[in-house]
This record gives structure tokens, sequence and C-alpha cells, in this order.
């Protein structure tokens, strides 16, 4: 499904195979985002395409989430990352993505959404704090991934978020998505 154009320029769209290296360069340029090998960013690009977005503005990727549903859950989409090339941050893009996502026919049965944040993060923190606002839901935290138990000491304890219930079934894709598009950039988004 591709976004047509709206007035800032963007392209909202299925990623495919081509934006696997930018995306690698992406989030290589994007600190403190961990890297993945340009390998996986292919398998992000291709064998998940369905549930991540990339966007374009003027041929080049300024956004990308990528995401799953989990196996045992399919009505929980797992966002794995989310990115914005520095030009495009602060102007609500990272939400943008998140509804546009939601409004996917791969995600029409979703009714929970998590991820994984640092505690640190504070615009990831602020993000799903607006968007669970946006989505009239709860959002819940706990500690999932450990320092020390899981990363050998090496990385911040990972928290999951988890946001949900809730529906867009209710809402046609169009308006679901005009509303995503047309979303106010405030605090957190």
């Amino acid at each position: 499904m591709n976004t047509p154009v709206p007035d800032d320029g963007l392209l909202f769209r299925k990623p495919s195979a081509k934006d696997g290296y930018p995306l690698h360069e992406l989030v290589a340029a994007s600190p403190p985002l961990d890297p993945n090998s340009a390998y996986c960013n292919l398998l992000q690009c291709t064998h998940f395409a369905d549930t991540a977005v990339a966007v374009l503005q003027d041929d080049q990727l300024v956004g990308f989430v990528s995401g799953y549903l989990l196996p045992n859950q399919p009505s929980t989409l797992f966002v794995w990352q989310v990115v914005i090339a520095e030009q495009a941050r602060g102007k609500g893009l990272a939400k943008r993505m998140l509804k546009h996502l939601l409004a996917r026919p791969a995600c029409q049965g979703v009714r929970h959404l998590e991820t994984t944040i640092t505690p640190d993060n504070k615009p990831s923190w602020g993000l799903f704090r607006s968007l669970a606002r946006d989505l009239d839901t709860q959002l819940h935290s706990r500690v999932h991934f450990e320092r020390d138990a899981h990363f050998g000491g090496q990385h911040d304890d990972e928290h999951l978020l988890t946001l949900g219930p809730f529906n867009v079934v209710g809402d046609t894709q169009n308006d679901f998505q005009s509303r995503a598009e047309n979303s106010g950039s405030g605090p957190g988004d």
C-alpha cells in the first residue's frame, strides 16, 4: 500500500529489498539505535515487508518502522525498530508511520502493540505514550531483558511496553489512514 505524497512530500510504502542497504545506513547514522547487519535489514525489508513502513522524501529513505506479528499471538504487533533521518525528526513522523502500519491489511486483527525501550530513551517513551493516548488505550511497562542477565552487562535494561487493547476495525482504513497522515506533532511525536 503506497500512500499518496502529501504536502510535505513524504511517500509511505511497504519496503522492498532495495531499501535494505539504505536502512542499514540510516540506522548507522542514528545512534544510539542498535545496528543490525545489512542482511538483517534486507530481511526486515522483505520477509517482514507487510509489517514495516518505509518513508521516502525525494527518493531518499527518511523513516522506517519494522515490526512483526508475534507468532503465538497474531493479534499483537511487535515494533522492532523505529528510525528517522535527522532532517525529518520533530515532525510527528514516527507516530504517523505507526498509524500507517496499524491501518494496513496485515494488521487488521491487531489489538495490542509491544516494543522494548531502554529507560533513558525519552523520545521513544514519549512516542508510545502519545500513541496510547491517540488509540485511547492503556500502556504498561516492565523490565523484559536485564542488563546483566541477558546482555552480559553490555547493554541497558530493555523495558517491554504493551499498548492495548485497542480497536481500529471500527474505522475504515481510509479514515484511520487520514487521521494518521494528518495527526499533529507534539511532545513525543
